[in-house]
């Protein structure tokens, strides 16, 4: 008889036969882990719980992974806030300190709408006829006024151009004479023909003839006709520099005339109030004292 210890090593290990027995524990087998390897087409293997299936993360990963699944909000909450930023800076420049949110009362040319529509239609040709339409009569139309042949929209300043304003009389038309001599009325036109004699010295006969010989008073006359001239030039051009350098007003194009117009026309009369400032011609002692 083999010994008792002989027999236990011969013993054969006891295996757990499968049952279906009421009161057995399938989980026993695998009591040791409660998660088991699955493996599914496309995916790569991972693991699951018993548990429904569900694995559950640490706090910190949940944390790291919703901050990774919305980064776009984020940087769009970014982009927003530094243009909003940006343009309030870029107001406040622009406009010269008036405002950070594009409040101007003026705004610069390039931030109009209808100054970007002009520059790509290109400047507009209107006749004496079709300029008159545009005299703030007819409330759907803009202003416009010519000074020197160029035309300029001055819709902005309705209250004064158009009906009823104190300089309505420039409106729908070229006035360039009426700048110059300041008899709005009567100088509606741009014909700029005598205007320099409000700039010239009356004659006088008594005194010309007493200080200068005739030779020397033509000469002088010549020099007078030239700065009266200039006087003519530098007050026409001070108003088309205001029309043209205006923030409120914008260039819109040009009177179209025939080239000989001004032959088709009488000479304008100097009015009444540009040459009650003229005085007859001083004395060369007096003139040395004025300057």
């Amino acid at each position: 008889m083999a010994d008792t210890d002989t027999v236990r090593r011969r013993k054969p290990e006891s295996k757990t036969p499968p049952t279906n027995e009421p009161g057995h524990d399938t989980a026993s087998a695998t009591e040791d882990s409660d998660v088991e390897e699955i493996i599914r087409p496309g995916f790569p293997p991972h693991s699951e719980s018993r548990n429904g299936g569900k694995k559950q993360k640490a706090p910190k990963r949940r944390i790291e992974d919703e901050d990774e699944s919305n980064p776009w909000l984020l940087d769009i909450l970014r982009v927003i806030s530094f243009l909003f930023l940006a343009s309030c800076g870029l107001s406040y420049l622009i406009s010269n300190g008036e405002s950070f949110f594009w409040g101007m009362s003026h705004p610069p040319n390039y931030l109009q709408l209808e100054w970007w529509k002009s520059q790509l239609r290109g400047p507009i040709y209107l006749t004496p006829a079709e300029l008159a339409a545009f005299d703030g009569t007819d409330e759907s139309k803009p202003i416009y006024l010519a000074i020197n042949g160029t035309i300029y929209d001055v819709s902005a300043n309705r209250r004064t151009y158009g009906p009823g304003g104190s300089y309505h009389v420039f409106a729908g038309v070229d006035a360039s004479r009426a700048y110059v001599t300041g008899c709005f009325a009567e100088d509606r036109t741009p014909d700029l023909r005598g205007v320099e004699e409000m700039f010239l010295p009356l004659d006088d006969p008594a005194v010309d003839n007493k200080y200068w010989t005739p030779e020397e008073l033509k000469q002088l006359k010549r020099k007078e006709m030239e700065e009266a001239l200039k006087k003519v030039n530098d007050a026409l051009k001070h108003w088309a520099n205001f029309f043209g350098k205006s923030k409120k007003y914008r260039f819109v194009g040009y009177v179209k005339r025939d080239k000989d117009w001004l032959k088709k026309e009488p000479v304008p009369k100097l009015c009444e109030a540009a040459g009650r400032g003229r005085t007859p011609r001083s004395p060369p002692e007096e003139e040395k004292k004025k300057h």
